[in-house]
């Protein structure tokens, strides 16, 4: 009887906390572990109700309401860890409770061990889950603290600047390796990814942008012996912010309090004038990072069609056989990729062309969309937060991560539509027609409608 008695209350404990106590024990530290357990249970279904009916206002409570939301996880995070802690009190409460002398010899070791498994069970879920929200508060405070205008769509798309190049040391000559802009359509979700070549030339600058007035027919190339730059678009940061004196705050005075700097606002208006877009946001994306946030996803899955190989040739460099500096290959076939591959799988250019390369940056794009599963994130939560505070930056508004959020869900449902504006294409490298560029973006993101044959 003592035995069963014993189990009974370990599963008492584990089913209903507090609930042992109250039968067979302190009814005052029962209590307490009844009402926290009831208060728990509230808590949960009130959650699980706003994600199944009202996944806005979930969202807007938990990551949309700037300082308010921070609130919300600090007290989540409290709660989590003051349950656990009571649980654990319950659970030697328990014990005692037991009277393991008085129990038979096998019960006597099991009740102990069962309990204190389900104890690091349930308590390593409710820190996990508590590291978890810490973590959420966290990366949104870091990412998100400095944003600009929260803005509504733009012809039905909300547009971001896609850049990706290599921050740290020597951050003041970076140039974009990565040029693109991702159009979401604010309600179906449907994603275009239209890939800039790093290299377009004499882009012309938006109506309304302080760089068309340095640059009324395009930007050019300029000279110097102390700061120089050619007509190519990953130049533009060059001329509107490394060359000038003022480091471009004469002509984007907000940029810093929007979270961006004069490059990359000068690079926005850029790719609007070259696109015929409005782009209020952009998301930078820094390579040294990027290879850490597809480890954090489990890797990513491509199928490579030409062997590619990693590294690049030291400077001066003029020979012939890449095997003099290459640290490695990437061959041919379906691979599952770490981060370091996917890596130099964007970024390998010396035996392939530009157009190859950003064909491959936007596979790789979509393979990391795909990872971007409830599983996965739920699984690698930390992993994920933590590298990507360190790979991006970005202008994008706090209150418009649960549109984003529930953009993001439908967009995983329906496959991705890219535009690379190469030569294959019908887009001319030296000499582009920006008038074409326009019509083919429209075409894309506002296809004709059939008008239906009237009955006869």
């Amino acid at each position: 009887m003592m035995g069963k008695r014993g189990w009974w209350l370990v599963v008492l404990n584990l089913l209903i906390p507090g609930s042992a106590q109250v039968l067979a024990g302190n009814r005052r530290l029962g209590r307490i572990g009844l009402r926290a357990t009831l208060v728990a249970w509230a808590l949960v279904v009130i959650s699980v109700g706003l994600v199944l009916f009202a996944r806005p206002v979930f969202l807007w409570l938990t990551v949309g309401a700037g300082w308010f939301s921070a609130l919300v996880l600090t007290l989540v995070q409290i709660l989590l860890v003051g349950y656990a802690v009571l649980w654990a009190v319950l659970t030697f409460d328990v014990l005692r409770l037991v009277r393991l002398v008085r129990t038979p010899p096998v019960s006597r070791f099991a009740i102990p061990v069962v309990a204190l498994i389900l104890l690091g069970l349930v308590g390593g879920g409710a820190a996990y889950a508590a590291t978890a929200v810490g973590s959420a508060r966290s990366t949104i405070s870091s990412i998100f603290g400095q944003s600009g205008p929260s803005l509504p769509p733009d012809d039905g798309y909300y547009n971001i600047l896609l850049l990706g190049a290599d921050s740290g040391d020597g951050r003041d000559s970076m140039r974009f390796d990565s040029i693109s802009v991702v159009s979401v359509n604010a309600t179906t979700g449907a994603v275009t990814i239209t890939g800039i070549p790093r290299e377009l030339p004499n882009a012309p600058f938006s109506e309304g942008s302080p760089m068309r007035e340095l640059y009324p027919n395009g930007f050019e190339g300029h000279g110097s012996s102390t700061c120089g730059w050619n007509g190519w678009m990953n130049h533009i940061r060059n001329a509107a912010e490394i060359c000038r004196e003022d480091n471009g705050t004469g002509l984007y005075p907000d940029a810093a309090s929007h979270g961006s700097d004069p490059g990359i606002e000068a690079t926005k208006d850029a790719a609007e004038g070259v696109l015929g877009i409005k782009i209020p946001y952009y998301v930078f994306v820094d390579m040294h990072g990027f290879a850490d946030v597809v480890d954090a996803l489990g890797g990513v899955d491509i199928n490579v069609t030409e062997r590619l190989p990693k590294g690049g040739p030291p400077e001066g460099w003029h020979g012939t056989d890449v095997n003099e500096w290459a640290i490695g290959w990437i061959e041919v076939g379906q691979q599952h990729m770490d981060g370091d591959t996917a890596q130099w799988y964007a970024r390998s250019r010396y035996t392939t062309s530009d157009w190859d390369r950003m064909k491959r940056q936007r596979e790789l794009q979509q393979a990391i969309l795909d990872q971007f599963t409830p599983q996965t994130v739920l699984t690698r939560f930390n992993e994920v937060a933590a590298a990507g505070t360190a790979l991006i930056d970005t202008d994008l508004p706090q209150d418009k991560l649960p549109a984003f959020f529930d953009l993001m869900m439908k967009a995983k449902e329906q496959p991705v539509q890219t535009i690379e504006l190469t030569p294959e294409n019908g887009v001319d490298d030296k000499q582009p027609d920006y008038a074409y560029i326009r019509e083919i973006m429209q075409q894309a993101l506002h296809p004709p409608t059939q008008t239906p044959t009237p009955a006869p």
